[in-house]
């Protein structure tokens, strides 16, 4: 099994979504908000004539356990749903699952998902 977590866009959450809901492969994701920076190194603007720099920005993180079968195509699909070919357009981490246990029923690994 593997853990997808991507960081990206707030406004492409919802276009994930759908793009998840029409693959049929992903039947639940955690979805947190963060601060952070990449080279993006966030921006500098001017509000009532004082300068404000932004060097934290928000962003989502995607948590996401799969079976190794489906990695693959998840990642496919969660690029093309977020990729807007702009600096700030995120990261894919894929990590090793060892154990995955229901907890209300007792069902591991791939039946828990």
């Amino acid at each position: 099994m593997k853990k997808i977590e991507a960081i990206i866009r707030t406004d492409k959450l919802e276009d994930l979504k759908k793009a998840f809901a029409a693959s049929g492969l992903v039947h639940g994701m955690t979805v947190s908000q963060v601060l952070g920076y990449g080279e993006q190194r966030g921006f500098t603007e001017y509000i009532r004539g004082q300068k404000i720099e932004t060097t934290l920005l928000a962003k989502l993180k995607i948590e996401i356990i799969t079976v190794d079968d489906h990695a693959d195509e998840i990642i496919s699909t969660l690029c093309k749903a977020v990729r807007t070919g702009e600096v700030g357009d995120g990261k894919i981490f894929v990590l090793p699952i060892e154990r995955t246990i229901r907890i209300r029923t007792g069902e591991e690994d791939a039946e828990a998902l």
